[in-house]
């Protein structure tokens, strides 16, 4: 069995001692230069989807406050203005109500792939196979257009709830479920799930997750999608890219990770014990601290008070009360040092609420964010350049090729 034995030669050590890590752990000072460590905050594109004020805790979407969005409006309204640049009339919103209605339905041989993967295959890889099955069908697959690319981006806004619900009925012995063109994108999302029409509260937990997450700048997967949309790949690539990126656990999966440690521990008395523990230990606390904000999150703010009436219609606060224990502690202790509830906080209680599985929750946040993968990659091939970073080579040059027999 082949085993990777890691090699370093004994005079590339003084090279590789020049590469020093800044105490900010942002620049690594290297021999070439300073190197922005992990591209933070190196600026890649002009955007107008969204903006973000980390240090008093804003995010706009189009010019639109968070708060005022999830407010007054819904997911189809704000994919509308994702989109497009503007809010919808009336008219325009129910026409594209439609258009996402009609795309939901996949195509039976993108059933059938999800019907032998799903009992094998976690649902993040077969949400990878499936869009990429999907070009296949796709008319405009080959058109790279604006016009194009948006009805791409539609029939994947559609379709990927219903790959996921496949997938959940699929990896439980269970028959697909067809979409309903009469209910709501979240609805029907929930509906193609458990078979049954969600109550309004159910519906509303849903639909405020994707509106709050449907954008947010430039985070590893939607740069993982204007990577590779910068190569004049099509659209479908492009969001399988994204979809990978998001799979890794350093960037979705943090709101199960969260509801794992209110899990463990089980009670809100128990709260402030865990939480000084695992401090006292220097242990990460999930669902708290953001690479951008220091300050609250607002999505969480907002959030926070969806857990808590889904909670009191599920009639069961004890999540809510342990995250509000654990809240009041990291508050406490960690707010001085800019470390804050991000939405991860609260929005894996609403999912387990639900009864929607672990394995379900970065799924259901690249259902929501398709949108705004969809919408930066068409922004950047507006002002397109394949992205061609350079590294600091740190190894020999010229090192004399030895015979396999000499060896």
């Amino acid at each position: 069995m082949l085993k990777y034995i890691p090699h370093v030669e004994p005079h590339m050590s003084e090279t590789i001692t020049k590469v020093e890590i800044s105490t900010t752990g942002k620049v690594i000072q290297s021999p070439c230069g300073p190197i922005i460590h992990g591209l933070e905050d190196v600026l890649v594109k002009t955007t107008s989807i969204s903006d973000i004020d980390g240090k008093k805790g804003i995010l706009w979407y189009r010019g639109y406050n968070i708060n005022d969005l999830a407010k007054y409006s819904n997911f189809e309204e704000v994919a509308y203005l994702i989109f497009n640049g503007r809010l919808p009339t009336k008219a325009e919103l129910e026409s594209f109500k439609s258009m996402l209605a009609k795309e939901r339905d996949l195509p039976d041989e993108v059933i059938s792939t999800i019907r032998v993967l799903a009992p094998r295959a976690h649902p993040m890889h077969v949400l990878e196979a499936a869009v990429a099955g999907l070009a296949a069908f796709d008319p405009d697959i080959n058109d790279n257009s604006q016009e194009a690319n948006f009805r791409k981006a539609v029939r994947l806004t559609a379709k990927l709830p219903s790959i996921i619900a496949a997938h959940y009925r699929f990896s439980r012995k269970l028959e697909y479920i067809k979409p309903k063109e009469s209910l709501s994108h979240s609805a029907n999302f929930l509906y193609m799930m458990f078979g049954t029409e969600p109550d309004a509260t159910s519906t509303k937990a849903i639909d405020l997750y994707l509106v709050l997450h449907i954008d947010h700048e430039v985070p590893a997967s939607t740069f993982g999608t204007l990577v590779a949309i910068s190569t004049w790949t099509d659209l479908y690539s492009a969001i399988v890219a994204g979809i990978a990126t998001l799979k890794g656990p350093l960037h979705g999966g943090a709101n199960e990770a969260a509801m794992k440690q209110y899990l463990e521990i089980g009670s809100p008395d128990k709260a402030r014990p865990y939480v000084e523990k695992m401090l006292g230990e220097g242990k990460r606390l999930m669902g708290v601290g953001h690479r951008v904000y220091k300050a609250y999150d607002p999505r969480a703010k907002i959030y926070k008070e969806l857990v808590k009436e889904l909670s009191q219609s599920k009639g069961n606060m004890t999540y809510y009360n342990i995250a509000s224990e654990v809240e009041a502690v990291v508050l406490e202790k960690l707010a001085s040092k800019y470390l804050y509830p991000n939405i991860d906080f609260w929005s894996g209680i609403a999912m387990y609420l639900l009864g929607i599985p672990y394995e379900y929750y970065t799924p259901i946040f690249a259902m929501s964010r398709v949108v705004g993968w969809s919408a930066h990659a068409m922004e950047y091939l507006n002002q397109h350049r394949l992205f061609r970073p350079r590294a600091c080579y740190v190894g020999p040059h010229d090192v004399p090729y030895v015979p396999i027999e000499k060896r």
